[in-house]
Order: structure tokens, then sequence, then C-alpha cells
């Protein structure tokens, strides 16, 4: 199971959620309480363990201005939290290595998403950050199940739950394991991995869902890969 911790502020929440066993790390730049200025995340990013999935997280931003960021931090992709049209996800998926697109639980634009330039597609609560948890059951059997990336008030006593009803590629993680917003609770984040990663083992054998890789992020679907020349097509 892929586990995502988002609202990294501080350095040594940042590598207390590697050494736990978190895949990978959001860096807010959009407006929060657990914004961060470039030259703050810059200074974390260098500090972490080699392989790590570092994640910008932005909301309704230009498209060069994210590409700029993500390359010039070296981050390893970018997260669209906002409105974004397909037009710009494609546009930034060809210039960074991967992109997750965030849809508030319900949105219908979810299923054009899922066959989408995105890597991954993140359901979430309609007030990210907030830890109200959402109907799990608009996230069931959403399409592209295989890069369904679980967020929206998960916290250590439901993120167990939370898994074996949605069955997602990955969980998402921000204020259910802080102490404060921004800064993370290290019990809460310990509870929060292990029963997520427990879970995730639990489940492994059940799951049904293509996965293409096992790398930190996954490829496309093996048997609806996308089609980048449509792509080139469409941008004409």
């Amino acid at each position: 199971m892929f586990v995502k911790v988002c609202g990294i502020t501080h350095e040594d929440d940042a590598l207390l959620a590697v050494a736990l066993g978190a895949d990978a790390l959001g860096f807010v730049f959009a407006p929060s309480r657990r914004q961060v200025r470039p030259d703050q995340a810059a200074e974390i990013v260098r500090r972490l363990p080699h392989g790590v999935v570092t994640v910008g997280v932005f909301s309704d931003e230009r498209p060069e201005r994210i590409v700029e960021i993500v390359n010039r931090l070296g981050l390893t992709g970018a997260q669209l939290h906002g409105r974004e049209p397909l037009s710009e996800v494609r546009w930034v998926r060809k210039r960074v290595s991967f992109v997750i697109q965030g849809f508030a639980a319900g949105d219908p634009a979810v299923t054009a998403a899922a066959n989408g330039p995105a890597d991954v597609v993140l359901i979430d609560s309609p007030h990210p950050g907030s830890g109200r948890v959402f109907d799990w059951s608009l996230a069931e059997g959403a399409p592209g199940g295989a890069r369904l990336l679980l967020a929206g008030g998960l916290n250590p006593e439901n993120v167990g739950e939370a898994i074996r009803r949605v069955r997602p590629w990955g969980v998402d993680v921000s204020s259910g394991v802080e102490a404060a917003p921004g800064r993370k609770d290290p019990r809460k984040l310990r509870r929060f991995l292990e029963e997520a990663k427990a879970t995730g083992e639990e489940l492994a054998a059940k799951m049904t869902a293509t996965v293409a890789s096992r790398s930190p992020f996954p490829n496309r679907r093996a048997d609806r890969p996308y089609d980048w020349a449509e792509d080139e097509a469409l941008d004409a």
C-alpha cells in the first residue's frame, strides 16, 4: 500500500515519515495552513534519502509556474488540486515525471480523468485538509482504481476500514496525523503507517486491479496505455 504524507513543513517531520515507511511526501504550495515556500521545501528535499517520492501540491496555478517549481526543486512530480482542465494537466505531464490529479468526492470529472494524462487520480473530501471524512461509497469502484489515491479525513483509526472498503492503490494523509496544522504527531504517524501497510498486505492477495509497475508511482494500466500521439494531435 502506497502512503503519501502531505502537508510537510518541517525537516524533522519529513525524515520521521520516511523512517516510518512513507513512500511519498507532499509539499503544499497552494494557499493553506500548511503552505510552504519553495525555498523552504527545497531545504527539506535536499536532506531526504535518495528515492523518496516528493510531490508539489498546487491549486489553479499557472502551468508554467508548476513546471518551474517542480523542476527547480528537483521534486518527483506535481499534484494538481484545483479545477485544471485536462489540456493543462496534459501540458504539465509532458514536462514533469508524473502528475496526481485531485478531485472532490462525487465530481463527475473523475471519469474522464481516469483515462487522461494524469498518472494517479486522487479522491478527497470537498474540503481538503479539514479532516472531514466523505462517503466512501463515492470512491468505491471509481474508474482507474489501480491508480486511485484515497484522501479525505483519514487517520489511524479509520484508514484500515477505508482501505478495505475502497481498495485504493494508495492513501494520502495530512491533518489525520497532525499535532497542529503543519506539524506531525509521531505516535499518530507511526500508527497510521503501520495500519495502512498491514491492511495493504492483508488485501494484497485479494486485489484484482492490475498494477503495471512496482515503482514508487505506477505506470499507466498496461491494458489501456495512454495515447500520446493523440495528445499531439489535440495540441496541434
